[in-house]
């Protein structure tokens, strides 16, 4: 028997992951809410995120996590509550909290800003650690409140590591074609997903109650490789070999704290992830997670391999 979908509100509905999940709530069939700051519409690019969220139909409402009354009224029209708040406004997010305890509503799931690795289980270093540390406190005020969630590990966005051969200490917006770095010996596994897919898997979970206080996590089996496996996937799609330069764990420990800001935590999540292996270190258990693409095979991913043909 088919479920009502749930009502669901995004906080952080114009940030990078944000307008990915608002988009995909709405297309999926979600009465869908964004809570958008005023402030925010006199930015012509985030103006014309909020517009293309009216043209699919979701709610606008106007607050920010600084303002309870607006927090309390927007959860007033939902089931379900996501955040995808960046960096500097994480700890905020126990204002959320509050909200939902004073709203009244029976929350049915709120998922906090995650969308990265699995910050109970890492190795991260330097600034990657204190931003992961920061996520494991708000899941604890989570569990603490004993507001219903789901922590969704979506390892590594497509468009940020992905689109640059895991170049992500330059703004590329391709991969390169002639030179590129290789962190480590370019053989630990990373896990990249396409944003539209992390959209698709997190609509997925807000009403299964298989996900009710999990992580979910997106690993699907043809997006699991290493730096080396995309590099010669891209060597192959453009009929060239790349000049690479290895550079060792050691130097990039020295590298990470002689950088500025926010190239170091850049370089700590590259140690993280690529040296040390943060996001495949670890397996599954059922009394802490569950993995989408088992949940929903029927969830049509795009591989490593098709994202990289765009750039062709």
């Amino acid at each position: 028997m088919a479920t009502e979908k749930s009502k669901i509100l995004v906080i952080g509905g114009t940030g990078y992951i944000g307008k990915f999940i608002v988009e995909g709530s709405a297309k999926s069939g979600h009465q869908t809410f964004a809570l958008v700051r005023e402030a925010s519409l006199s930015d012509p690019a985030k103006g014309k995120i909020v517009q293309n969220f009216k043209d699919l139909g979701v709610t606008i409402l106007y607050g920010d996590l600084g303002d309870k009354e607006s927090l309390v009224k927007a959860i007033q029209h939902v089931d379900v509550v996501i955040s995808t708040v960046g960096l500097s406004q994480l700890m905020n997010q126990v204002n959320i909290l509050s909200a939902i305890k004073e709203s009244g509503k029976h929350i049915k799931r709120f998922l906090p800003s995650e969308f990265g690795n699995d910050v109970d289980r890492t190795v991260a270093i330097g600034p990657a650690k204190s931003e992961f540390a920061v996520k494991a406190e708000v899941r604890r005020a989570v569990e603490a409140e004993g507001v219903p969630y789901t922590y969704v590990i979506n390892n590594c966005f497509d468009g940020y590591f992905l689109a640059t051969l895991t170049q992500c200490e330059t703004r590329l917006t391709s991969p390169p074609r002639d030179k590129v770095t290789i962190y480590g010996d370019g053989n630990t596994k990373a896990i990249l997903n396409k944003e539209e897919d992390i959209a698709a898997y997190t609509m997925r979970a807000v009403d299964d109650p298989r996900t009710l206080n999990k992580s979910v996590y997106i690993n699907p089996p043809k997006n699991i490789v290493s730096q080396n496996d995309v590099v010669a996937l891209w060597e192959r799609k453009i009929g060239k070999t790349l000049e690479k330069t290895y550079v060792s764990e050691e130097e990039l420990l020295k590298k990470i704290p002689q950088s500025p800001h926010p190239l170091d935590l850049l370089l700590a999540l590259n140690h993280a992830i690529f040296v040390k292996g943060d996001q495949t270190l670890f397996t599954i258990e059922p009394s802490f997670g569950v993995e989408a693409s088992q949940l929903y095979p029927d969830v049509k991913y795009t591989s490593v391999d098709e994202y990289l043909n765009q750039f062709v």
